[in-house]
């Protein structure tokens, strides 16, 4: 083998780039290929950055500034003015209304109800949620007017004007008041159906949104017209407009309560809570009234006003024992429940508010006088002409006869006016003496005084002292002339008499039933003795004649199997339209059994146009008629003794 090394196998390398433009590939060290010949470009400009930081300074302190002025107002909100904000916040949010107390109950002796309260709602609405900016629509409270005035019975206009205030802040109005469920209920669907589209259509606006209702209560009256003229009627404010819803307020009507609530969108939140304090019922009232009594009296007299065409009339029952009146009735009467459908004449009770001249029932007062002083007796004879000159007229009876020998008890049953003056006349010396005994006895039985009911209206009448009399009222008050009284007040005469002689002050409240139920009984009434047990009962003796005599003027006031003692009355009417005489005033009064007193009646009637207006003609039979119905409900057995018949005339 040669020494030599073995030739080396050449590795072909990567083929070498072509020199651009000589087609040769540049060798190692071979040098770059220069360029073209031409102008050099300028070197780029360099752009030098400012140092960040102060700008990042500047930032910073602009920001701690806004964040510094949030903190402060923060502040001032949560903390310093907190209160105040919070209360403005509330008195946006908040509603407050008042929640009416529940009115008592009225009703009669045995616990039947005459005025009692329904459920009913006080439409009311905040006047802000009918805005344009809360509706998004111009005339949100003429669209409300449209849909609630039929539902209401209001005027569309008057809802417009409640619903659109002067006083663009205020927060509640009152639609209407005391609407009955079934009103709300129609409000409430009729709601429910507009927010329903609206939440559909999203354009729609719910224009009763802003509507709500408060609970409250309606009053009513069960019985109608029954006792209207004592119960009164409650206004539109829920107070009492008269009678004894009136004289009561305060009793009946209870303590109001407040409650204050969120709303948001007319609508109660009730996770916001509420505050407030309750209302305090009314109290229950029961009167003395007897509702079966009262419905005979009231159809009794209704019927006797309504046959004579007269202006009106009225009846009251009276127990002689305690003063209780077991009925008041007047006719024409009155629906409290529909006050819009009343007569305004009708309003009111006209057995208290009505003064008119007694007539012959007075002469009554007259022969108690005499009997007490004992200027006569029952059998005393009185001889009385056709005609009597006193003072400056000429007295007469009410029909011509010739000359009358009556006794006392005679002068009483034929109701002679001539024979009372003369009667009277005994009373004192001289006309000025016996004018003061009879004004002392008129005042002792309760004329020209309050009946002490306390009742809204009632009239004391007129009594004007005996110095003032004029030459003819010496003479005509003694038989129910020139003197005025109500009707309670000529029946408490009657009751006087019946009583032995004690007047008891009549009263209509037997007590009340309290929030707790308790019952609290009416003060006892005053007890005044006006003339003595024996005047008494000879007076009921020749009452007594009036009814059961042949001669009497009161023979149709006669009840089977009872004594009954009575007296009529056919007095000249004054007209309270003009104040002069027209018509006459009819009356009855009595009581029953005369034996043994238990119950009295009076009726009159003012102005009987068709029929008779004598008093014993037309008013007797109501009497009767009234009486024989009280007697039977009060099961007061009927007279086991006759009357002792004292006489009427003497032989001269």
């Amino acid at each position: 083998m040669s020494d030599r090394e073995p030739p080396r196998r050449r590795v072909p390398g990567p083929a070498r780039p072509v020199r651009p433009g000589t087609g040769q590939r540049p060798g190692p060290g071979a040098r770059p290929a220069r360029r073209p010949a031409g102008p050099r470009p300028a070197p780029p400009k360099v752009i030098r950055l400012g140092s960040p930081r102060p700008r990042l300074r500047l930032i910073g302190f602009a920001l701690t500034l806004v964040m510094l002025a949030f903190v402060v107002r923060l502040f001032q909100v949560q903390a310093v003015d907190a209160s105040t904000y919070a209360a403005k916040a509330d008195q946006n949010r908040y509603v407050g209304q008042v929640l009416a107390a529940e009115r008592g109950e009225i009703t009669d002796r045995h616990g039947v109800a005459l005025a009692t309260s329904e459920d009913a709602y006080d439409i009311t609405a905040d006047p802000t949620l009918f805005a344009p900016d809360e509706l998004k629509i111009p005339d949100g409270p003429e669209q409300a007017a449209a849909l609630l005035a039929p539902i209401l019975g209001q005027d569309q206009d008057d809802l417009v004007r409640k619903l659109r205030p002067e006083n663009e802040a205020l927060r509640y109005v009152k639609l209407a008041g005391r609407q009955t469920p079934q009103v709300w209920k129609q409000i409430k669907d009729l709601k429910a159906t507009l927010a329903k589209q609206s939440g559909a259509e999203g354009a729609t606006a719910n224009v009763l949104a802003g509507v709500l209702a408060v609970p409250t209560s309606k009053r009513v009256y069960p019985n109608s017209e029954l006792a209207a003229g004592i119960l009164g009627w409650v206004n539109a404010e829920g107070r009492g407009g008269g009678g004894v819803e009136l004289q009561l307020e305060k009793r009946l009507a209870g303590e109001d309560g407040k409650i204050r609530y969120a709303q948001s969108g007319g609508r109660l939140v009730p996770t916001a809570g509420s505050s407030g304090t309750p209302a305090v019922p009314g109290s229950d009232v029961e009167l003395t009234i007897d509702r079966d009594i009262q419905w005979a009296a009231q159809n009794a007299i209704s019927e006797q006003v309504e046959e004579s065409r007269a202006d009106r009339g009225y009846v009251i029952v009276q127990d002689t024992r305690t003063g209780e009146v077991l009925a008041m009735a007047n006719a024409p009467g009155f629906d409290p429940n529909d006050l819009s459908e009343a007569d305004p004449e009708a309003l009111g009770n006209a057995a208290l508010q009505d003064a008119f001249e007694p007539g012959s029932t007075a002469k009554v007062l007259s022969m108690a006088a005499v009997l007490e002083e004992n200027a006569a007796t029952p059998g005393t004879h009185v001889v009385v002409p056709n005609r009597l000159h006193r003072g400056d007229r000429l007295f007469k009876d009410d029909i011509d006869h010739p000359t009358w020998y009556l006794t006392l008890n005679g002068v009483l049953a034929k109701s002679s006016n001539i024979g009372t003056i003369l009667a009277t006349g005994q009373l004192g010396k001289t006309q000025a003496q016996a004018n003061k005994v009879l004004y002392d006895y008129l005042r002792r039985f309760g004329l020209g005084s309050q009946t002490g009911l306390g009742f809204p209206g009632e009239t004391k009448g007129i009594l004007a002292a005996p110095g003032d009399w004029s030459t003819s009222q010496q003479y005509t008050i003694p038989f129910g002339q020139g003197v005025s009284i109500n009707a309670m007040q000529a029946a408490s005469v009657y009751s006087t008499i019946a009583n032995g002689g004690v007047r008891v002050e009549p009263t209509l409240v037997r007590g009340s039933k309290g929030p707790d139920g308790r019952f609290t009984p009416a003060p006892e009434p005053e007890r005044t003795r006006v003339v003595s047990e024996k005047t008494a009962k000879t007076l009921s003796r020749m009452l007594e004649s009036v009814v059961d005599d042949e001669e009497g003027t009161g023979t149709k006031a006669r009840i089977p199997g009872y004594r009954v003692a009575g007296k009529t009355g056919t007095a000249n009417r004054v007209d309270p339209a003009t104040g002069k005489y027209h018509g006459y005033t009819s009356s009855f009064a009595g009581f029953a059994p005369a034996d043994k007193p238990r119950i009295t009646v009076y009726c009159a009637i003012q102005n009987a146009t068709e029929g008779s207006y004598f008093g014993g003609q037309i008013c007797g039979p109501v009497y009767k008629q009234v009486m024989e119905f009280a007697l039977k409900t009060l099961q007061v057995p009927p007279t086991g003794a006759a009357p002792a018949a004292l006489p009427v005339t003497f032989k001269p």
